[in-house]
């Protein structure tokens, strides 16, 4: 869940370690030795610095690790501050690593960089003696995985050190483990945002604001809470809802939510000239609704029709980048054919939903009245009671594809308008 809104900022450094983060450096010396809390929180510097201290001594004759979910997130979250003299100082020059790469070297020590992005991974580490290993967002490891992992530490001393966001708190990372911390072999240590010392007090107000319900009980105090009610409790018709739009500087999006019996749901997503981003205008067939199914080429021709007639303040209704339902393989081909390139929407619904939350808490999403069925299904999407009890976060599967369509067209394309809505 390392996905959030807003980036650390880059005057964070280590300055000075906070009490909670010494101690949990001097006495992270379990089989199992976890830190979890709050994004930005000081828990990955401070199990960075343990795992340092570690693979001085480490023993021998077994791996040392390094794991998490993809190659990407385990060169940000371990290996660019491991490389960063601000803050590992002289030992930055001791650790070598490309990203992508399945090897490191840290302190003269080799180190395999193992990554788990679905319940096959854990093949990856059969075979494997381990002397040591660090995980990155454990939470989001696959549970066979982790178990796997936890079995090959057979070299005497060898030791485990994680970090995670928290999660639900049906969650097997919670469950089985940190609530159990009595009974096995296991330290844990919780982190706040307000335990890490080196972050500007402007910034810590700033990220405060963005986050709202369960991101704020989550993300800034740390708990391990369930996904209940609405998803976006923070709708507000009066603070989201505009009935004119400013000048548009891009027009950032085009998100389709494809649907064969339920609707194809169309979302057009500007930056305007104030720095926010607006639901521009909606498009919709609805084959129940009008009683006739489209083939891919009437809906294709119908949907390119459709933005042919908008009116964009300022500039064309031509959006940067057509973004399609990951599921719609044959509309995708057909927009292809008919001209279209299309980029193929992030799926990550928990992270999407995270950063529309994060958007609408602060006012810098807005949605013009002309999207009925987007206003209409704001306010009655909810988590799913069910999954969670499960340990999942997922929202429930009705009437939800102007709210698809929203999310794959401003997630997919948040490295685009981010840097400019940030600085609003």
């Amino acid at each position: 869940m390392a996905e959030t809104l807003t980036p650390a900022p880059p005057t964070e450094r280590l300055q000075a370690l906070s009490d909670l983060q010494e101690r949990s450096i001097a006495h992270a010396e379990a089989r199992i030795n976890l830190w979890t809390g709050s994004i930005r929180s000081g828990k990955t510097i401070s199990s960075l610095l343990r795992w340092l201290m570690y693979v001085a001594t480490a023993p021998r004759g077994g791996a040392l690790l390094v794991t998490g979910k993809t190659f990407d997130t385990v060169s940000r979250n371990v290996f660019g501050p491991l490389q960063d003299p601000l803050i590992t100082g002289s030992h930055a020059q001791h650790v070598t690593y490309t990203r992508g790469a399945g090897t490191a070297t840290i302190l003269g020590r080799k180190v395999e960089v193992i990554t788990a992005n679905d319940a096959k991974a854990e093949g990856r580490l059969r075979g494997l003696t381990c002397a040591g290993a660090y995980a990155d967002e454990v939470s989001l490891l696959p549970e066979g995985y982790w178990d796997q992992l936890l079995g090959r530490m057979s070299v005497p001393g060898a030791k485990v050190f994680g970090t995670s966001n928290p999660d639900n708190p049906a969650h097997w990372l919670r469950q089985r483990f940190i609530l159990r911390q009595g009974e096995l072999n296991l330290r844990h240590w919780h982190f706040t945002l307000d335990d890490n010392p080196s972050l500007p007090a402007e910034y810590v107000a700033d990220i405060k604001a963005e986050f709202t319900g369960l991101w704020y009980r989550r993300f800034i105090l740390g708990e391990w809470v369930a996904a209940e009610g609405a998803v976006y409790d923070m709708w507000d018709e009066e603070r989201h809802i505009v009935d004119e739009l400013p000048q548009m500087t891009r027009v950032v999006a085009l998100g389709v939510d494809y649907g064969t019996t339920n609707p194809t749901d169309a979302v057009l997503i500007g930056l305007g000239i104030d720095r926010r981003l607006y639901a521009i205008a909606e498009w919709r067939w609805d084959s129940k609704e009008k009683r006739r199914s489209l083939a891919d080429v009437e809906l294709s021709e119908r949907l390119r029709g459709w933005l042919d007639t908008l009116m964009v303040p300022g500039i064309p209704a031509r959006p940067e980048y057509f973004v399609l339902d990951p599921a719609a393989a044959s509309f995708k081909e057909q927009l292809y054919n008919d001209g279209i390139s299309v980029t193929q929407g992030e799926n990550a619904v928990v992270d999407g939903i995270r950063t529309v939350a994060s958007l609408l808490s602060t006012g810098r999403l807005k949605i013009h009245s002309s999207c009925k069925h987007l206003i209409t299904e704001f306010p009655g999407y909810s988590w799913d009671d069910d999954k969670a009890l499960k340990g999942e976060d997922a929202p429930v599967k009705v009437a939800d594809h102007a709210l698809d369509a929203l999310r794959y067209g401003i997630f997919t394309t948040r490295a685009l308008w981010r840097p400019y809505v940030l600085a609003a």
